[in-house]
């Protein structure tokens, strides 16, 4: 058997008796696999990053292409409210600009090449077509690929950005991406700020999340802060180099999915699946999905 659906099978009897939130989910009757450890969730992370300028239309099209189950969107707010794609709290990493994007209008974002950086930094994969790319707003990705997709968005720096949670929850609704008969896996919110989930889950308890952890050492996690984590959260994402098999079982005995991050080497794919994780994070989604038809064949 191999090993992919050794822990598969192992992950459902613990998920049958499970209490926690993912539990719930699934006995309301609004549970989809991709929200269930019997789907390996492959999440571009943002976009099919390794190949593209990060969080550019572009990117997200190629992690489309290439058999992601999510686009990973990480949150910015602009000196005039609008939630754009971008990593940094910095404009200066992947745009020609500089300084903090709260500083700056949308307008002023706007003008900015997000996209000639890349080229640059990786001349391998550069293309001419990357150069000029603009920071695309949350909305624009939304329209650009509609309710028939799938979003994973962290609010980043949330403290930084007072009614980004508000702000996130009333674009998510108006653009039907959550609400009744929608179902649950449409959308995941991620952030390393517990304040900023509950925040979220507040307004909207039927918002599947996930808690961030960094670790700068080897991980290691208690019983009491996985069951505080449960209180409003489906899953955990982590730092993938810091953790082991023992703390990825000890993560699912307590029915919490583990979604670690980034993982772009086929070697360290296929460890983390025999460990049973539930899903990763990518920059090269392709790369997992040729691991993950290994695994199926």
């Amino acid at each position: 058997m191999k090993p992919i659906f050794r822990n598969i099978m192992m992950s459902a009897a613990l998920f049958g008796a499970g209490t926690g939130m993912v539990g719930q989910v699934q006995a309301a009757g609004t549970s989809h696999p991709a929200l269930t450890d019997k789907k390996i969730l492959n999440v571009a992370h943002r976009g099919a990053s390794g190949y593209a300028p990060e969080h550019t239309l572009l990117s997200y099209e190629l992690g489309e292409a290439m058999k992601g189950d999510y686009i990973e969107i990480d949150l910015q707010m602009t000196k005039d409210g609008e939630l754009i794609a971008m990593h940094d709290e910095t404009l200066d990493r992947t745009t020609n600009g500089t300084g903090l994007v709260k500083d700056y209008t949308l307008e002023e974002i706007k003008q900015l090449d997000a996209g000639s950086w890349f080229n640059e930094k990786y001349p391998s994969y550069a293309k001419e077509e990357y150069a000029g790319l603009k920071v695309p707003t949350l909305e624009e990705i939304l329209q650009k690929f509609g309710s028939g997709e799938r979003y994973y968005i962290e609010t980043k720096s949330p403290e930084v950005y007072p009614g980004m949670e508000e702000k996130l929850l009333k674009i998510l609704k108006e653009y039907k991406l959550t609400g009744t008969n929608v179902p649950s896996s449409k959308v995941l919110i991620q952030s390393f700020s517990p304040e900023s989930l509950k925040k979220v889950h507040a307004l909207n308890p039927d918002i599947p999340l996930v808690q961030l952890l960094w670790y700068d050492e080897t991980a290691a996690i208690t019983d009491n802060e996985l069951e505080e984590y449960k209180k409003y959260s489906i899953g955990l994402g982590m730092n993938f180099d810091k953790i082991d098999e023992a703390y990825v079982q000890k993560v699912r005995e307590h029915d919490l999915l583990i979604h670690p991050y980034t993982v772009n080497q086929k070697e360290d794919m296929r460890k983390l699946l025999d460990w049973g994780v539930t899903g990763m994070f990518t920059n090269f989604p392709d790369r997992l999905q040729e691991v993950l038809r290994e695994n199926r064949q």
